[in-house]
């Protein structure tokens, strides 16, 4: 008689525990992580990594925590042991009220699994520290080690995936494992504000990050330590809460974007995450502002009870699942969207240093230095036989008719307007750049995106309140979208109606334009129905409904607004000047790009030496 083999397997203790690994440990970064959260949970005020070869070679994490004692790092090794998790009064274990970084008891056993991990720790006043190593699951120690300091733990790990080498041929090239740790650092840095951070590749200092103050001036200054001063110049602070959750934190301006989504920093109860929903509220948030293919710079904190998020969802712990997605998702869109209106018609600063910059020697102008090379400086004039010129601005326009109204029989005033924001309108250069003068510099206004931002707001408030007014064409337009087209911008009939857009079907793949927006006045109707197509064809199925009207509506604003090209008069550039003072999100025009720039007088000045 033959025995038959059983079908189903108790594995043995360490191939679980290399199973474990393959879940925790993914490369370097995620064991820099993992040992990072731990030395985070056991109240570390300075962490210092090191790793050599991307990580592959050897890592280590050191920390100043409360470190452990020496039964406590021999259940560290052991899965599913930790000191994060306890029962309550009852017996019960609850994973749905979790306030630390770890809890799984996973990171150390499954990194011992796969590598050649030694740990050593001490306690305050103990006597010694304790060391205990663990090489591809096997166990040895724990033994007495010198003391390294007052408290805390050092976790070194060499040869990673050594005992499982073929997880090593899905490992990144050195660089690529370098970029990831620095990255996972970076987050977990801009976390804890309040923790110093030290990075080091094993040939020099990659990163040194002193502990600040546990507010919004320490957040903002790591953030800037992390993502550059600009940010730190154009950043919103955030700060809102609904519902006991609480969103702080700081948002860049529209024009202060990047062309990707990886400057976007998210962080639930100081917990670095990558979470859909958050990323998608950002999106829609800036939806009104920016481009396709621009994204925002943000350093989001959301403050949330543990009982209303569940962290619980992945061994990585970079994913989350809300009670009440919808409320955390409609506090951060609203908080983004109050904060850039609360910003008015203010624009990057990046956009006059680089202007700048551009103008400075080396740049575009002093690229042609040479041929300069016999210019001689005039003589300084003598004033007792030269008359200085007076302290005025040369004027080559006449001066705006701008009057403010008497109450007596005097004569009216000529209103001044360089006190104001963006100045008084000088002059118009290649009939597309107002140049306004302030009171400490100067502005320099692209007319057309300036004029598509405000139209663009027009048709928003209209829209708002009962519709956008429609003017009759007196002749319908045809236009011939082609059949896939016309389908596509038909179905969206009623809600470009809503629009002031009146349009029905004329033939196969022809559209018949009746009505237009009032207020876009006289515009190119073929033009603007292909671009609606494009846009629907490209955003249909990505945005929700009230994403598309915003987008239909820009589309919309860009073809009635002022075109380049257009000569201006002093009143109409002052009028626009003064419209963009008034109307919010006027630094940046529907596709984010900069409406005008401001140069300071001072920096004019050292353009030509005078500073």
């Amino acid at each position: 008689m033959t025995s038959v083999s059983p079908t189903i397997r108790r594995l043995p203790q360490h191939t679980i525990n290399r199973i474990a690994a393959g879940e925790v440990v993914e490369r370097p970064a995620s064991v820099i992580k993992e040992l990072v959260e731990n030395a985070l949970d056991a109240g570390a005020s300075q962490i210092d990594i090191r790793y050599e070869a991307g990580g592959r070679r050897s890592l280590s994490v050191t920390d100043d925590g409360k470190g452990m004692t020496k039964a406590e790092v021999v259940l560290a090794i052991e899965r599913h042991a930790t000191s994060k998790l306890s029962p309550d009064a009852d017996g019960k274990w609850d994973l749905l009220n979790i306030a630390s970084m770890g809890f799984r008891g996973e990171a150390l056993p499954s990194i011992g699994s796969v590598s050649r991990l030694t740990i050593t720790t001490q306690t305050m006043n103990a006597e010694s520290a304790w060391e205990i190593s663990v090489n591809g699951g096997t166990l040895s120690g724990p033994r007495p080690a010198p003391r390294f300091g007052l408290s805390g733990t050092r976790v070194d790990v060499r040869d990673l995936f050594y005992a499982t080498p073929a997880r090593l041929k899905f490992l990144k090239t050195e660089r690529s494992e370098s970029m990831a740790i620095s990255d996972m650092v970076k987050r977990l840095a801009m976390a804890r504000a309040d923790v110093g951070f030290s990075l080091h590749n094993g040939v020099r200092a990659a990163l040194s990050l002193p502990k600040e103050t546990n507010n919004d001036e320490g957040r903002l200054k790591r953030l800037a330590d992390i993502l550059g001063h600009d940010f730190r110049d154009n950043a919103l602070a955030i700060n809102a809460e609904r519902e006991g959750v609480k969103l702080t934190g700081f948002a860049g301006l529209p024009t202060f974007s990047r062309g990707s989504s990886t400057h976007q920093y998210l962080f639930i109860n100081d917990r670095p995450v990558r979470d859909k929903l958050l990323y998608g509220a950002v999106r829609g948030a800036y939806q009104d502002f920016l481009a396709r293919g621009r994204h925002p710079v943000v350093a989001l904190y959301v403050d949330i009870p543990t009982e209303f998020v569940d962290v619980n969802v992945h061994p990585a712990k970079t994913e989350v699942r809300f009670r009440d997605p919808a409320m955390v998702r409609g506090l951060i869109v609203g908080a983004l969207r109050h904060a850039l209106a609360g910003a008015g018609h203010r624009a990057s600063t990046t956009t006059s240093a680089y202007a700048l910059g551009r103008a400075q020697v080396g740049g575009a102008i002093g690229a042609h230095r040479s041929n300069f090379g016999n210019y001689q400086a005039p003589q300084v004039p003598d004033v007792q036989t030269q008359p200085l010129i007076d302290g005025f601005s040369a004027q080559v326009e006449e001066a705006p008719e701008y009057f403010v109204p008497t109450h007596d029989n005097t004569a009216p005033i000529v209103q001044d307007f360089t006190d104001r924001p963006l100045g008084a309108a000088r002059a118009q250069v290649h009939e597309t750049y107002i140049v306004a003068q302030t009171v400490d510099g100067m502005v320099i206004v692209d007319q057309h995106a300036a004029h598509e931002r405000l139209v663009y707001e027009r048709m928003k408030a209209a829209m708002a309140d009962k519709g956008v007014e429609r003017q009759a064409l007196l002749i319908p337009d045809i236009v011939d979208l082609g059949e896939g087209d016309a389908v596509r911008v038909l179905s969206r009939a009623d809600e470009l109606a809503k629009m002031g857009l009146i349009i029905e079907p004329f033939g196969v793949g022809a559209v018949c334009v009746r009505e237009t927006p009032a207020l876009l006045g006289e515009m190119d109707v073929q033009g603007l129905l292909r671009d609606l197509a494009d846009d629907l064809r490209d955003t249909d199925e990505t945005l929700s409904l009230n994403e598309r009207f915003e987008h239909v509506c820009g589309t919309m604003a860009c073809h009635g607004s002022v075109r380049a090209g257009r000569r201006l008069n002093a009143q109409e550039m002052n009028a626009l000047l003064r419209q963009m003072e008034d109307t919010p999100h006027s630094g940046q025009c529907n596709h984010g790009r900069p409406t005008y720039v401001e140069l300071k007088l001072a920096d004019i000045e050292r353009l030509f030496g005078r500073r």
